[in-house]
């Protein structure tokens, strides 16, 4: 038709801001629903109350937005690895949610790839997931015991994954093995 000009719409991934936390739980919600459970899931409990952690990081709670509507959401949150004596920052991928109807189209990947990106920024190294192996392999991720991490998820095997993120400077070292310590918020996952 003359005259008519097409409209694209694109895949914006930025930062939440406060205006998205509705939206996010409601992502989060739809993705994570059971249908034999009236509840919400314990995915949208668990994200509020990381905000109110000291392990949220604003930067890192990232949110995939389509025609003006949030549909992909991606958080990642301070987790320390207990080494001898000692603890190692780490971030912990979780939860991962696409809106239903806008599953299998590339969203899920835009918006986990969009938090890593902003974690690498941060100068993070280390990233744990418990998670289908499949999707988080495309990353990089990989068994979580190759790099001598442990957890409360470790028994479960392939889903207990790890990567180690590009480092800031050419010398800096690998990050150490140890126990993977998650805040308070997790155990009730």
């Amino acid at each position: 038709m003359p005259g008519k000009v097409a409209r694209v719409t694109t895949l914006r991934l930025r930062p939440e801001d406060p205006a998205d936390e509705g939206p996010v739980a409601r992502v989060l919600a739809a993705a994570f629903a059971r249908p034999d459970v009236a509840t919400p899931p314990p995915e949208v409990a668990l994200v509020d109350e990381l905000r109110r952690d000291d392990a949220w990081i604003p930067e890192l709670s990232m949110v995939a937005e389509y025609g003006g509507e949030v549909v992909g959401y991606a958080l990642l949150t301070r987790v320390r690895v207990r080494t001898d004596g000692d603890s190692y920052p780490a971030l912990a991928l979780g939860p991962v949610a696409v809106a239903p109807h806008r599953q299998r189209v590339g969203h899920g990947t835009a918006v986990v790839q969009a938090a890593l990106d902003a974690g690498t920024e941060l100068g993070e190294r280390l990233v744990v997931v418990l998670g289908a192996p499949a999707f988080y392999r495309r990353f990089g991720f990989g068994p979580a015991d190759r790099l001598g991490l442990t957890s409360p998820w470790s028994g479960l095997g392939e889903p207990w994954q790890a990567l180690v993120l590009p480092p800031s400077t050419s010398d800096e070292p690998e990050p150490p093995a140890g126990e993977v310590l998650f805040p308070a918020p997790w155990s009730k996952v």
